[in-house]
């Protein structure tokens, strides 16, 4: 999405520069929230002030909002239908694709070395085989990597936190801002 409203207002409209842009993106991936409306609040701050933030964030938001409370509508009436529920293990499936793939992809970029596959096995191992809660088992894999990561400066080895010859561009993909 970020890609289509960076096209928008800086080469169709022109409204600010690229450099202007980058800096608004920039600030808008770092606050909490959505990306894509972080930056549509700060656009229409930059043109309206306060109305034009609220219009930018009610035209980014209000059509998708629409849009599911009438899927949630007419799922109500069908939801017993066999042709919906057929296609709803059809989404079901490709939402787990989706999840596996995207899973994939992280760990192709994060694990490179053994202590990282170690670290990715024991999480692994904790959430599906004794169902611990994944937020302990991000802070257990901090401490970890904490702690590995020392290790191996006390011991004279060198430390690599990303696999080489990547980038972190490499995770910054449009699937990022949406």
């Amino acid at each position: 999405m970020m890609p289509l409203i960076e096209r928008e207002i800086v080469v169709k409209r022109q409204w600010f520069t690229e450099v202007e842009m980058a800096d608004m993106l920039s600030m808008a991936g770092i606050a909490p929230g959505g990306v894509a409306v972080n930056a549509a609040a700060l656009i229409g701050y930059r043109k309206a002030g306060i109305t034009g933030a609220v219009a930018a964030i009610a035209g980014l938001t209000l059509p998708t909002f629409l849009i599911v409370i009438s899927i949630s509508y007419a799922y109500f009436y069908l939801r017993n239908e066999p042709k919906v529920e057929a296609a709803l293990r059809g989404i079901h499936a490709a939402v787990i694709a989706m999840i596996l793939m995207a899973a994939y992809r992280m760990a192709k970029i994060s694990v490179f070395d053994i202590s990282t596959a170690c670290v990715m096995a024991a999480a692994l191992f904790a959430m599906l085989l004794l169902h611990k809660n994944p937020l302990f088992v991000i802070l257990f894999g901090l401490v970890i990597g904490l702690v590995i990561v020392r290790g191996k400066e006390l011991v004279g080895l060198s430390v690599n936190t990303e696999k080489a010859g990547s980038s972190a561009k490499t995770m910054l993909e449009p699937e990022y801002y949406i």
